[in-house]
């Protein structure tokens, strides 16, 4: 028996019922609005890039980090804002609370044009990162220097300690 094209689809269609349709449509818009959320919240998140070379030391902070000048103090080098402008070693070795490198490219930083007037504060803050192993002495010179290029706002990155 013959069937006409008309029965064989309607065969095709009674065969084809007990398949579940996945309608695509309504999944693609779940996961752009679960993309979006993650990133809308994921923006609120304020860290500073901790370099491998520098281990921070431990404390209960009450506040998070602000986007400002940083100065990373590893057991070799000082870099400002990822530019490394002076070694630990020729600091140590030589007499004084001044590092050369560290003024010079502090003030080049500290007389950029500001755009807004609410960030006019943020130009004279830095953060200093320093290795929880450093001297004191080494500290006390980046700060002192801090200090004479006009940063009056000095803050230190510390990891956060949870108490429980």
């Amino acid at each position: 028996m013959q069937l006409t094209p008309l029965q064989k689809r309607a065969e095709r269609n009674e065969r084809n019922k007990s398949q579940v349709d996945l309608n695509l449509v309504a999944l693609i818009d779940i996961f752009t609005i679960l993309i979006f959320f993650l990133l809308s919240s994921a923006s609120g998140v304020e860290l500073l890039a901790s370099p491998k070379a520098v281990k921070l030391p431990e404390s209960v902070a009450d506040k998070s980090p602000r986007e400002t000048i940083v100065v990373v103090v590893s057991a070799s080098d000082i870099l400002v804002d990822g530019r490394k402008v002076a070694s630990v070693a020729d600091v140590m070795g030589r007499p004084g609370d001044l590092i050369a490198g560290l003024k010079d490219e502090l003030d080049l930083l500290a007389n950029r044009q500001v755009i807004r007037a609410e960030n006019q504060a943020q130009t004279q803050a830095v953060t200093i990162m320093g290795d929880k192993d450093i001297p004191y002495s080494l500290l006390r010179k980046v700060m002192v220097t801090a200090a004479r290029a006009n940063f009056t706002d000095v803050s230190f990155a510390v990891r956060r300690k949870y108490t429980s």
